[in-house]
């Protein structure tokens, strides 16, 4: 089983710590959704005939795109790959995108999944991210999803200078209270060359303090835990049969394709991303190539990357399927971390602890070959 994920490059405001690439002009939308479509026919043979049980629409904002965009992209993966009877389907959104309107024709198009960016549901947190939505478009946007939506996600940023744990603990209990059965959670990130770096090195915004971001964490993994989610990833938590499908496929190393500029592919053995420039790859894409950069994985890269990826599950790292020398090179390196309650074995798998998951990135690296 594989996945696919459609990269939607347009916004309608620049949120001021995002990284990814977008435009905020939509003058070229039609063109690089007839590109979107052609990629698909080009690249029908990168899955090698696996079926796809995931689609993912992601951005940028896809909201951005009306219904009939949505069935002319979800019509031509149909039409080249082979989707499974019960596909997850996602659509992310912001909340100044929702309407009951556009709700239910997303429905119909085919979305089953939606993936809303609250961030927070307080005003002055929104407007420090520059984010486009109001606190009160926030929680009109999950009334909304609720009436024609079971399956829901929404992300919700920590760690921001003016979020006290108080805000923080109220932005939880909004959500639990909702009964929005998964929630992505992310400490801020200062991405280089994005607004909010700059605007932090001119001294015109606080910088951010990674002590309040692992105190944010901790309490978060504690009130969810209460609330009766999983915590499946170290940034995201689900009730019980609510887990993401996609990004699931991503942390267990199952094959995707990527279409539309910057998308990422994955096979297996090789990693290959497309062109991060709308205009080069509406043209590539027209004369019949897709302009990607392509890295072949060694085998080593291959270890790495189970590490890096398993140790972020609640699953951890499962030592049987390493070979004799790999496992116990990895259970000694993780003597130290063992003793320090930073990852605990159960049956063969190496799991982070709580105290571990602020340590994730650092203890992985530690771990790699």
């Amino acid at each position: 089983m594989a996945g696919i994920y459609i990269h939607i490059p347009f916004c309608r405001k620049k949120c001021h710590y995002c990284n990814f690439h977008f435009t905020t002009s939509l003058y070229y939308k039609d063109d690089l959704v007839k590109a979107l479509a052609n990629e698909i026919s080009l690249q029908k043979d990168y899955l090698q005939n696996e079926k796809v049980e995931t689609i993912y629409f992601g951005g940028g904002t896809p909201s951005l795109l009306n219904s009939e965009e949505v069935v002319l992209i979800l019509n031509q993966v149909r039409r080249y790959f082979e989707v499974t009877a019960n596909p997850e389907v996602t659509l992310e959104t912001n909340p100044d995108d929702i309407t009951e309107e556009k709700i239910i024709a997303w429905k119909e198009a085919g979305i089953n999944r939606l993936s809303i960016g609250i961030q927070s549901f307080f005003e002055e947190d929104l407007q420090w991210m520059n984010r486009a939505h109001n606190a009160q478009q926030a929680k009109e946007s999950l009334r909304l999803a609720k009436k024609h939506f079971d399956n829901i996600t929404i992300d919700l940023i920590y760690g921001t200078p003016g979020l006290t744990n108080e805000k923080w603990k109220q932005n939880v209990e909004t959500a639990i209270e909702l009964n929005i059965p998964h929630l992505s959670c992310y400490a801020l990130t200062v991405e280089p060359k994005t607004p909010l770096d700059k605007l932090i090195r001119q001294k015109k915004k606080e910088e951010v303090n990674p002590d309040k971001q692992s105190e944010q964490f901790l309490l978060l993994m504690e009130w969810m835990e209460k609330a009766g989610y999983e915590h499946y990833e170290i940034s995201n938590f689900a009730l019980p049969g609510w887990r993401s499908r996609h990004n699931s496929s991503y942390w267990s190393g199952k094959h995707y394709l990527g279409i539309g500029p910057s998308a990422h592919s994955f096979n297996g053995t090789t990693r290959q991303w497309n062109i991060a420039n709308n205009n080069l790859y509406i043209e590539s894409v027209q004369a019949g190539k897709v302009p990607f950069e392509k890295e072949q994985l060694t085998s080593t890269q291959q270890l790495n990357e189970y590490i890096m990826t398993a140790l972020r599950t609640s699953e951890g790292i499962d030592v049987n399927k390493l070979n004799k020398v790999e496992a116990d090179s990895i259970l000694q390196k993780s003597k130290r971390y063992l003793e320090a309650a930073l990852i605990k074995q159960e049956n063969h798998h190496l799991i982070l602890t709580r105290e571990g998951k602020l340590l994730a990135d650092g203890i992985a690296a530690a771990l790699f070959f």
